[in-house]
């Protein structure tokens, strides 16, 4: 890998990571379109703790009063209603599906599930179903003749189904195309959640699974030695400004805007990738890696 990839692909990591574009997919697309080898899954997970490193420090002060809450709960009895200490045992619980089909499908997720025609299918029906999600949540929000705006819930309000639920969510984005965020976001509009909540939540929920997958790569990558070094780690320095500066723009944006762009896009990228792969103009699978 070149240093200039390694510069597209942090910029692709930061800009996508955190919008329900579904970041890896993009990464890969970036790759196929440009003519160069698929950045891979191990590339992918390494820049990922550059952009989870962003969520870290943005939210830092919540992260912060959660492990603290959390930690002194486990022998302060009276503490494990406190909403802090019951956001922590609530990350765990909706940590164990990717966890679990993570390492079950580790084969999977860095062989056939990389197949573009798979991309552009989850791009498409996931786009749709964040547009629906959405559209439910729109005409929550908004009040009628007739009609009071209807009270969605808010974090306080999250309990071990519904977090295990958003898991379930977060567990099909191991899947390119599907989007961490646009899956456990739609779950969380579909479960009756804030916009804010869910996009909250979702962020805290990405950070044990990522760091997890990211320092599971680094382990294997520095025993195969079978990534460029230089160029990965400049990626995550990349991924980690950009991704900074996307998360503070879209938190703002979701408290007032529609994900409709968000749809719109998935739908038409999808379109787009089916008929180059159809039309011979792309090759569905990566380019085999020199070494």
């Amino acid at each position: 890998m070149s240093w200039f990839e390694s510069l597209i692909l942090g910029l692709v990591q930061g800009l996508t990571e955190f919008l329900p574009v579904s970041s890896s997919a993009h990464l890969r697309l970036t790759a196929a379109f440009s003519g160069w080898e698929d950045p891979g899954a191990a590339f992918t997970a390494i820049t990922q703790i550059g952009t989870e490193a962003a969520v870290l420090i943005y939210f830092r002060k919540d992260i912060g009063r959660i492990i603290s809450a959390w930690t002194r709960s486990l022998t302060n009895k009276a503490l494990r209603s406190d909403p802090d200490a019951r956001m922590g045992w609530l990350v765990i619980v909706g940590s164990i599906p990717i966890g679990v089909l993570g390492v079950t499908l580790k084969d999977q997720i860095e062989g056939p599930f990389r197949d573009l025609r798979i991309t552009a299918t989850m791009l498409i029906g996931m786009g749709i179903v964040l547009g629906v999600a959405d559209r439910l949540a729109a005409r929550d929000e908004k009040s009628g003749r007739h009609r009071a705006p209807k009270q969605r819930k808010a974090l306080e309000d999250l309990g071990v189904r519904d977090g295990l639920i958003y898991g379930v969510c977060q567990a099909m984005a191991l899947v390119p195309g599907v989007s961490r965020s646009g899956a456990t976001i739609s779950g969380g509009l579909f479960m009756g959640y804030k916009r804010e909540a869910a996009a909250r939540y979702s962020f805290l929920l990405a950070i044990p699974a990522v760091l997890a997958s990211g320092l599971f790569e680094l382990k294997d990558a520095t025993e195969g030695g079978h990534v460029s070094w230089g160029p990965t780690i400049f990626a995550t320095v990349i991924a980690f400004a950009v991704g900074y500066a996307v998360i503070a723009w879209f938190m703002k944006f979701i408290s007032t805007k529609s994900f409709m762009p968000f749809v719109y896009y998935r739908i038409a990228l999808g379109i787009v990738i089916i008929a180059l792969v159809t039309m011979g103009e792309l090759s569905p699978h990566a380019a085999e890696s020199a070494g």
